[in-house]
């Protein structure tokens, strides 16, 4: 199956970039890279995901990384849907909704990924102030008027800020984190605000960094990075990991595996009476696991219910972000907004 997203068809699973450009003490070789992209693009991932601050720079990211791919393989380049996150400043990384800010963050990407490829989608990577956010909502616009861009996306935001900006721009879609591990957008008015408004939404972190992939028994077996969050932490790690036994469970029961499970979970979720399109965007760093995760599995209502059964009774123990993050995520501050 295939959804339009500005103008273009984007089929039910997507990639995230973010995986290719984290630091790793073996780096993936830029060939590794590209064939990773090919892969998923000729599985049918053909939504990619990719952010100005993925990378070692604001120089060298996911754009520059795209730009190489579309040199490699030029014929793609009409084949993709490519979303971008910008508006985050490196070293130290800081958030800025600034309407300057957000004018040179676009032009970068813009020159970052050259004449071959185009950003079809552009978000600031996080919300601050409300002022700031809607004046640079209308600067992402004016590049969508332009044609420089395709529409303008949203990330990390509540179901406040989703109302206030589809009455400044036209939002062509959400990234949230959502997935068996984080389902608080089903509850928050998240999922409800898109579904009424008809914005998809991009579920990145579907497999909750790979936790729900059912590799990971210890916190030593996380990426680095990803083993700091507080809800991989010695005292929560145990009592998270019963989430993970029962999504083996469940895939064993369908004859997949628990990645594939999770990811199908959130699709057969898009089919729900009330729910938005939802399109995962899960990110991997080898053949194997991209293909994997690509890998569609019809779930029943029966499945649904009884996942629905386990998580009413379940609760996540942990933070999502430790406590840096979590000043850059979108507070309930939002005032109506006025046309």
């Amino acid at each position: 199956m295939t959804y339009t997203i500005v103008g273009k068809e984007v089929k039910n699973i997507g990639y995230g970039l973010m995986s290719l450009n984290l630091p790793r003490e073996n780096p993936i070789s830029l060939d590794d890279k590209l064939a990773m992209i090919k892969a998923a693009l000729d599985s049918g991932a053909n939504l990619l995901n990719g952010g100005e601050f993925y990378g070692t720079s604001l120089q060298d990211n996911s754009l520059t990384l795209l730009k190489q791919y579309f040199e490699k393989y030029p014929e793609d380049a009409n084949k993709v849907v490519i979303g971008i996150k910008g508006g985050l400043r490196l070293q130290p990384m800081t958030v800025d909704n600034s309407p300057e800010y957000t004018r040179q963050s676009i032009e970068n990407c813009l020159s970052l990924i050259g004449d071959k490829g185009k950003i079809d989608m552009w978000e600031m990577g996080r919300r601050t102030t409300q002022d700031e956010y809607l004046l640079s909502l209308r600067v992402i616009d004016s590049y969508v008027q332009q044609g420089k861009i395709g529409g303008v996306t949203l990330t990390e935001v509540n179901a406040k800020t989703i109302r206030q900006a589809a009455k400044v721009v036209k939002v062509v879609g959400v990234e949230i984190e959502v997935s068996l591990f984080h389902t608080d957008p089903l509850h928050n008015g998240i999922c409800e605000a898109c579904a009424e408004l008809d914005i998809p939404i991009f579920a990145y972190s579907p497999l909750g960094r790979g936790f729900l992939t059912g590799k990971i028994q210890k916190p030593e077996d996380m990426y680095k990075l990803f083993r700091q969050l507080p809800r991989f932490q010695a005292e929560n790690f145990d009592a998270n990991l019963k989430l993970v036994e029962k999504v083996k469970e469940w895939a064993a029961k369908k004859g997949c595996t628990p990645a594939q499970f999770s990811i199908n979970w959130l699709l057969a979720l898009s089919r729900r009476p009330g729910m938005p399109k939802i399109i995962p965007i899960p990110g991997a760093a080898s053949l194997e696991r991209i293909r994997e995760n690509l890998h569609q599995v019809e779930l029943t209502d029966e499945d649904m219910d009884e996942v629905d059964a386990f998580l009413k009774e379940f609760s996540v123990s942990g933070a999502r972000f430790y406590e840096a993050q979590t000043q850059w995520l979108d507070s309930n501050d939002t005032t109506e907004v006025t046309i």
